[in-house]
């Protein structure tokens, strides 16, 4: 039988089934790190076996939101394109907030952790995320409206804070990504993962373990208020 809205050559609801189901809607979440998990690490991830998490895999996988690598015997799974990574970001921006208490205190933590710093696939994102965006603006380095932009001013900050924006990319320098934590826009595009990859690579911030929750080193706290202008403490 043909979905509703197939008939417009749209099968809207087949891509939403995809994330409708709990266990699969975490492996995205997860997978928003921007690295390729195994199934096991991701069973683990979601407290399922083995076996539950290759079927979701394979339906994943098969729906386009997933791509999967094969190195050896081991196969591994990532998101398919920035377009997942914005899909899943969206939505979980209109779930709603606080509707599951975290059923332990490392729990608890790992979701503060999660709000106050994370990779979002390439970039930053999480308050620390919404509190450079905000000075990046407030010091006339990006244009923030309908159609966001990196400023002359910021060009030069950029090449003063010895961050490199990779040419030849179709890629926008610079695009609003809704925070789902937030619920505003932080800078991601290419500017943002030039900015995130030169954070990690200095050591300005660093994982938290395995996840994509993210701590501010205290070279980065004073690197941020050197460049600008950030309290340590909102940090």
């Amino acid at each position: 039988m043909q979905r509703a809205g197939q008939d417009v050559g749209v099968d809207l609801a087949g891509v939403a089934g995809l994330l409708a189901d709990g266990t699969r809607a975490a492996f995205c979440l997860a997978l928003l790190d921007g690295r390729a998990w195994t199934a096991n690490e991701l069973a683990r991830y979601a407290g399922v076996a083995p076996s539950t998490a290759t079927s979701h895999l394979n339906l994943l996988v098969s729906g386009g939101l997933l791509v999967e690598e094969r190195h050896g015997r081991h196969r591994y799974v990532r998101v398919a394109d920035r377009r997942v990574v914005e899909l899943i970001e969206s939505l979980a921006a209109l779930a709603p907030q606080g509707s599951a208490r975290p059923r332990s205190l490392s729990a608890s933590g790992r979701q503060q952790a999660l709000a106050r710093a994370r990779l979002c696939y390439d970039h930053l994102a999480g308050a620390v995320a919404l509190a450079i965006t905000d000075a990046m603006i407030e010091r006339g380095l990006l244009e923030w409206g309908p159609e966001p932009g990196l400023t002359g001013k910021g060009a030069l900050w950029l090449a003063e804070a010895g961050i490199t924006v990779p040419g030849g990319s179709r890629r926008p320098p610079v695009r609003a990504c809704l925070d789902w934590t937030e619920r505003r826009p932080h800078l991601a595009g290419a500017v943002g993962a030039a900015l995130c990859a030169h954070a990690l690579a200095t050591g300005w911030m660093t994982r938290i373990g395995t996840t994509r929750a993210l701590i501010v080193t205290p070279a980065g706290r004073r690197a941020w208020h050197d460049h600008l202008g950030l309290p340590p403490a909102e940090l």
